[in-house]
C-alpha cells in the first residue's frame, strides 16, 4: 500500500541522512565555505552552532557556479529546514541541478521526493527512474527504494520508469 511505501521511504532518507552526517564526504563543500576560520572543524565535528546564513549564502554562490556537490548539499539543507526555513520546492530544484550532473545522492533524493510528493508533485514513474538512475551507480539505498516503489507500481509504470531512465 501506498502507507507503507511512504514510511519505508522515509526510512531509506533517514539512513542515508545518517550516513551522509557520519562521512566527512558530506561535508566537503561546506568545509570548503569556512576553510579560512578555525570554524570548520567545530562546525562539523561538533555541536558549535554553525552560522547558517553565510553557509546559505557561501554555499548557493558555489551551486551557482555550478558544484554538484554544494547543490545538493544546499539542497539538504532546504529539504530538512536544518537551521533554515524548509523549503521543499527549492530543495527538489537543487537536486535536480546536482542529478543532471550526475550526483548520485541528489538523484536518490529526488527518488524519495517523488515518491514522497515533497518539493515536486508526487509521482512513482519519476521516483522509479531517478531511483533506477541511482542504483545503476551502485548505491544499495536506491535499489532498495526502487524495489519498494516497484510493490505500488504497475508493470506499465516500471516500464515507463526504466524507458525515462535511459535516456
Amino acid at each position: 500500500s501506498r502507507a507503507v511505501i511512504l514510511s519505508t521511504m522515509k526510512k531509506l532518507t533517514l539512513a542515508l541522512l545518517l550516513v551522509f552526517t557520519s562521512t566527512a564526504a558530506w561535508a566537503v563543500d561546506f568545509k570548503r565555505f569556512y576553510k579560512d576560520t578555525d570554524e570548520t572543524q567545530r562546525s562539523f565535528n561538533s555541536t558549535t552552532a554553525i552560522d547558517y546564513k553565510t553557509l546559505v549564502q557561501k554555499g548557493e554562490a558555489l551551486a551557482k557556479r555550478g558544484s554538484p556537490a554544494a547543490q545538493f548539499n544546499l539542497g539538504l539543507l532546504y529539504d530538512e529546514g536544518d537551521g533554515i526555513t524548509e523549503e521543499n520546492e527549492k530543495a527538489a530544484a537543487l537536486y535536480k541541478l546536482s542529478a543532471a550532473q550526475g550526483f548520485v545522492n541528489a538523484q536518490f533524493k529526488l527518488g524519495v521526493m517523488y515518491g514522497q510528493g515533497e518539493g515536486v508533485i508526487q509521482d512513482y514513474v519519476y521516483a522509479h527512474m531517478w531511483s533506477n538512475i541511482a542504483a545503476a551507480s551502485g548505491m544499495e539505498l536506491a535499489k532498495r527504494l526502487r524495489g519498494t516503489l516497484e510493490k505500488g507500481m504497475t508493470r506499465q509504470d516500471i516500464s515507463k520508469a526504466q524507458d525515462l531512465a535511459r535516456e
